[in-house]
């Protein structure tokens, strides 16, 4: 890039802020009480109904409203919540729970004088029933499918004892309950409120719903009977309440933060990464007493996949119907160097399995992936019947805009290795769609944790699972045998091992290309105390304060 180039860019960019600090004026909100946490939910809220938290911006909210039996602490581990302890068979089939009795619902007039009622072992079983109802149809209906018992899973043995029974021993469960899938709802209210309980939710949780006016503000406060407490004995949480806004404009987003109409935004707006950030993933001089960075791992990796199923005329016709075609895309371009540059390294480039940083089952030494190795990359070719390419069709990638440029670097290194690339810049919906229909070939993809174990991750390769979300439409015995014996292993050193080879595995037969694993990345205010980034890129505010 010319200089000239450099200065028109950080002119456009000058610019941009200058107009978008006059349209965002119009923001005059008076901030009279501190204790309101503010942010904004850039691509709007679908339901505040948990059943239906499939996306971050559901579950945003869906934590602040609800609990589950358990919960995924700082450190991945699973901690208490509303159950404060569990008992597992010996053959790891039957988990018993021991709720609290100190926990109620939020006050609402669905209950008697308004006051909220106890919650009990019924609760339980009703909520995690209504996942799995066809009627209610939740996207999280798969959570339990082939996993518990098809006769009687759930069951209430007293008012402060659950049981969920298994058909066959399954490590994970326990992460599965902590997704915002399984919270705790009243069914006295589900049935009052019928669909509408979208919008008038009834939960456990640190705060209670207020008022929710639709693609303006969302309102939550103080949850004053919340049964936890901090060291000192405390309740939590410390905050007065949230506040939500819906402005669609990421630009906009960012001079609100820049005026303290917010409080933290999470990720940065490409337009502006290069203003705040150093190459190196450091906030830059002029900002350091302005603000806060916080990265942290992010149970997230990017990627690339390709379609792997040999039944498939796309497939029978492609050259990446190869495996040896496959692992030279794979050595042909720079993931440290498309870090650096276009992430600002904010991530870290993906050179081990498709299992990613953060877990505790990722080990580099364990499972080797692959780095940039242009001579390998054309010795793979020349092995495949195509020496320097030749004779080599060109592979169309198919992207979404904000990928373009991850893309098109990705296609000119390859270009230069000798594979043709073709990047195709599609919708979203489009994409979605046709990965789910086995129509896209190469394609850029992304998979986030719905819980932390690595289970989530090679589940994406799991021949007897269809597209979502095996994309790839990947099928090897081996991987198979290794990943059913891992779900089954109770023994985390001898899990991982396992999980290792499955990895293993799938990353030598290459049906995807790993990009990056990713980084939370998120800007708060100086003032904002107790506000953590975790590896889930939860919404976290229970002990969030306000200076």
């Amino acid at each position: 890039m010319t200089k000239m180039n450099v200065k028109c860019d950080r002119l456009l960019v000058a610019l941009m802020l200058s107009t978008l600090f006059v349209l965002a004026s119009c923001y005059n909100e008076k901030r009279s009480d501190k204790q309101i946490f503010h942010y904004n939910e850039f691509n709007g809220i679908a339901s505040l109904d948990p059943a239906f938290a499939k996306s971050q911006s559901t579950m945003w909210p869906a934590h602040q409203l609800f609990n589950t039996l358990v919960e995924i602490d700082d450190s991945l581990h699973i901690i208490p919540s509303l159950a404060k302890s569990w008992d597992i068979s010996a053959d790891k089939t039957v988990y018993l729970f021991h709720l609290r009795t100190d926990v109620f619902f939020h006050d609402d007039p669905v209950f008697t004088n308004g006051k909220g009622r106890k919650m009990v072992a019924a609760d339980v079983v009703y909520s995690l029933n209504r996942i799995i109802d066809k009627q209610v149809a939740s996207p999280g209906s798969w959570i339990f499918n082939g996993k518990v018992d098809s006769i009687m899973p759930f069951l209430a043995l007293n008012d402060s004892t659950f049981q969920l029974r298994l058909l066959r021993p399954y490590n994970p469960i326990l992460g599965i309950i902590s997704m915002q899938y399984c919270s705790i709802v009243p069914k006295e209210a589900v049935d009052r409120y019928g669909t509408d309980f979208r919008r008038h939710p009834v939960g456990t949780g640190p705060f209670r719903f207020v008022d929710w006016e639709e693609g303006q503000a969302l309102i939550f406060a103080k949850n004053e009977k919340y049964f936890e407490t901090d060291s000192s004995g405390k309740r939590l949480p410390y905050l007065d309440g949230i506040k939500a806004s819906f402005y669609d404009s990421k630009a906009t987003e960012f001079l609100l933060f820049r005026q303290k109409q917010l409080d933290f935004i999470n990720d940065i707006e490409a337009s502006f990464k290069d203003e705040i950030l150093t190459k190196q993933g450091t906030l830059r001089r002029d900002w350091e007493d302005k603000i806060v960075l916080q990265t942290s791992p992010y149970l997230n990796i990017e990627y690339l996949g390709i379609l792997v199923d040999s039944a498939n005329e796309l497939v029978k016709n492609s050259p990446m119907r190869l495996r040896k075609i496959r692992q030279a895309i794979n050595y042909g371009f720079d993931r440290r160097k498309m870090v650096l540059y276009l992430r600002n390294s904010l991530g870290t480039p993906a050179e081990s399995g498709f299992v990613p940083m953060g877990l505790p089952s990722f080990d580099t030494n364990a499972v080797k992936g692959y780095h940039y190795n242009p001579a390998k990359t054309k010795q793979l070719l020349a092995e495949a019947g195509y020496p320097g390419g030749k004779g080599l069709p060109v592979v169309k990638l198919l992207t979404i805009a904000i990928y373009a440029d991850m893309a098109n670097f990705i296609a000119k290194q390859l270009e230069e290795s000798g594979i043709p690339v073709q990047v195709e810049v599609i919708q979203k919906a489009l994409l979605l769609t046709m990965t789910s229909s086995s129509t896209a070939a190469f394609f850029r993809g992304s998979w986030i944790a719905d819980y932390p174990d690595a289970e989530n991750y090679l589940s994406v390769f799991y021949s007897k699972n269809p597209a979502p979300p095996n994309y790839t439409r990947y099928k090897n015995p081996e991987f198979d045998k290794a990943f059913e014996k891992a779900i089954a292993e109770t023994n985390d050193s001898l899990r991982y091992k396992l999980y290792q080879l499955a990895d293993q595995i799938m990353m030598n037969d290459a049906p995807v290309v790993p990009l990056w694993y990713d980084k939370v990345v998120r800007l708060a205010q100086p003032n904002v105390t107790g506000f953590k980034a975790n590896a889930l890129n939860l919404l976290e505010l229970r002990y969030t304060k306000l200076k």
